[in-house]
């Protein structure tokens, strides 16, 4: 259970860069704004996961 513990931030951290790296790019090469905004807003929801993950994932530890 450790080691898949141990796997949920990494990979929750790597989502949300991998969505801030395409709303970046889709901005950089003049794509559709609203596409822009959308992943600019997946990337919040994911950052919210995230944090919620880490906190969850150091308590689990905790105890």
């Amino acid at each position: 259970m450790n080691s898949a513990v141990d796997l949920v931030v990494p990979i929750a951290v790597m989502a949300v860069a991998f969505v801030l790296l395409l709303g970046l790019f889709n901005m950089v090469r003049g794509g559709s704004p609203n596409r822009s905004q959308k992943l600019m807003r997946l990337r919040v929801l994911l950052q919210f996961i995230a944090i919620i993950l880490i906190m969850a994932v150091i308590w689990w530890k905790a105890v």
